[in-house]
């Protein structure tokens, strides 16, 4: 399969499953799909991270090894589809070492940001929570942002996931 013939199907929602199952079965191709999510010159090619994330949920084996490339990607993207999947895939992993101060960064900009779309916020923010089970000094910090944030720029997903993240981090603190 070409760079160009996985941008072709992806153009339809209805090859996609097809396309999940047959990578998944034959990981020698998800290099291409892997050339693809870090494209981001075509809008559609956030289908491409999507398609990452389904694999992963069947076969984490294939997609761990890549987190280190999409971690890179996701600070430079613009692609919101993009960054709420592969901020999503994050938070599922540990983080590692040589990658937590960029992320945390990253993280703390995109979470205390309004203007974020909020899956994107929620994922920055279950990270910022991953870090702090590390960083157990950052744990004050992250409850008063996180405090401010369902306050003044809560919606429902940020209050929901805000509270149980905030309940977890009181425990540490403790």
């Amino acid at each position: 399969m070409t760079t160009n013939e996985l941008q072709e199907l992806l153009q339809s929602w209805k090859n996609i499953p097809l396309m999940i199952r047959y990578i998944s079965g034959n990981p020698q191709h998800l290099d291409v799909l892997m050339e693809v999510a870090l494209d981001d010159s075509h809008p559609e090619n956030w289908r491409a991270v999507w398609m990452i994330d389904k694999i992963h949920e069947q076969h984490p084996e294939l997609v761990i090894p890549l987190l280190p490339i999409l971690t890179t990607f996701v600070l430079t993207t613009l692609n919101d589809g993009k960054r709420r999947h592969l901020l999503k895939l994050i938070s599922l992993h540990d983080i590692p070492e040589e990658k937590m101060a960029e992320l945390l960064n990253y993280c703390l900009t995109v979470f205390s940001n309004a203007k974020e779309p909020v899956a994107v916020r929620v994922h920055a923010m279950q990270i910022l929570f991953n870090i702090a089970q590390k960083e157990h000094d950052f744990t004050g910090e992250l409850i008063g942002l996180i405090e401010h944030e369902t306050e003044y720029h809560g919606s429902a997903g940020i209050r929901s996931r805000g509270t149980k993240i905030l309940k977890k981090l009181y425990e540490m603190k403790n």
